[in-house]
């Protein structure tokens, strides 16, 4: 039996629509205190054939995802978009675009090594981030995370992390070459969490920039690395305050014992290597891939940092995250692992997961607008 190739498409009814990112979120490592975490979003360019059906359904994850995802409707639009390639949402680095979007939830489960006098513990999280465009290029986003720490030997600490504003402008688009470029500024507001789980009483300021870069320029005689695709981030996270003096009481001596903690300049580095199968089957060459394969993004992520100055400890540390990521019209889901680089950065593997809504396909004549659209 003869499979019927259809033809490619390229207009723009056929792709998706521009969307924003969120500010990366954090988590607590007992190396650094900080490592990005996850957050972000986007989706794919669909089947090419329309389905008129525009209702939704969605399994937990786990063994019965394939059926479910294979029952969801096909998008028509694109987001996230520089030509004919679309950047899908990455959990552990920030998208090199602005949209409207709700990541919710965020799930991550990663466990440390042991630091000091911090003993190995199990970290997880459940956190959420909200997206709005002000302007097309212009948009804003506010996170919250909710943190659980389960240290080895010891009761469990349990508390909400610092809320997390970003702001992020999309300067560049080169539609031919499918390159995006962003700068943007995360803050993460001190005081606005809980002590317990580690969140500082000042806050911290990470000037950012975004790029994305698909390969679908490349020549005809390499077809099949056309749906590869990187996107990536750089920052500088920079503490509101240099140091923090803690004074306590001796339990053998009861003299006063004061301790400095350094708060360093930490550089921060993500990438995330794609190979659209989307892509794939729209602009190369149709394979032949079932639902919900043909819209499944493979992909690896690796989110580094490293102390710039103020401790004598300046080794890199980060992860690996090898994963996949579907998405459809109205939703995105992404699974990924947690590979620790190295002894610094943890102990086994973990495990991410992101549910992301797309409210400017939900909701496109309201909240999914750029304010000055909204209000016409």
């Amino acid at each position: 039996m003869v499979r019927k190739v259809q033809p490619l498409r390229s207009d723009p009814e056929f792709l998706f629509a521009p969307l924003p990112p969120c500010a990366a979120r954090r988590w607590r490592s007992s190396a650094y205190k900080y490592l990005p975490k996850t957050t972000v979003r986007k989706r794919y360019i669909d089947d090419q054939k329309e389905n008129p059906m525009n209702s939704l359904t969605l399994a937990p994850i786990g063994a019965t995802l394939a059926v479910a995802l294979s029952a969801l409707p096909v998008s028509a639009l694109a987001h996230g978009l520089a030509g004919k390639r679309f950047f899908p949402a990455t959990i552990a680095t920030d998208d090199p675009f602005v949209s409207d979007e709700l990541s919710l939830p965020t799930i991550s489960s990663v466990r440390t090594t042991a630091s000091g006098d911090e003993p190995a513990s199990r970290e997880t999280s459940i956190s959420g981030e909200f997206s709005k465009r002000i302007t097309p290029e212009f948009g804003i986003s506010l996170g919250a995370e909710h943190q659980r720490i389960s240290p080895d030997g010891q009761p469990s600490i349990k508390g909400f992390g610092n809320v997390e504003l970003g702001f992020k402008y999309q300067f560049y688009k080169d539609e031919a070459r499918e390159t995006l470029l962003s700068a943007g500024l995360g803050w993460e507001v001190g005081s606005t969490g809980s002590k317990a789980v580690g969140a500082d009483s000042f806050s911290t300021f990470t000037p950012t920039f975004f790029f994305g870069k698909g390969f679908g320029d490349l020549p005809e005689s390499v077809p099949y690395l056309k749906p590869l695709a990187v996107t990536g981030t750089l920052g500088v996270a920079i503490p509101g305050r240099a140091s923090t003096t803690t004074m306590t009481v001796d339990p053998d001596t009861g003299g006063v014992v004061s301790t400095v903690e350094q708060h360093p300049h930490v550089l921060q580095l993500g990438f995330a290597i794609q190979y659209s199968l989307p892509y794939l089957h729209s602009f190369v060459k149709d394979v032949g891939l079932p639902a919900p394969f043909s819209r499944m993004i493979p992909l690896v992520e690796i989110s580094l940092q490293r102390p710039l100055d103020r401790v004598s400890d300046r080794r890199t540390i980060g992860t690996v995250n090898p994963g996949v990521v579907w998405a459809g019209r109205y939703v995105q889901v992404g699974l990924e692992a947690v590979v620790p680089m190295n002894s610094r950065s943890g102990h086994g593997v973990g495990v991410q997961a992101q549910l992301h809504f797309f409210l400017d396909d939900l909701f496109p004549r309201g909240i999914g607008r750029p304010l000055p659209e909204s209000q016409r």
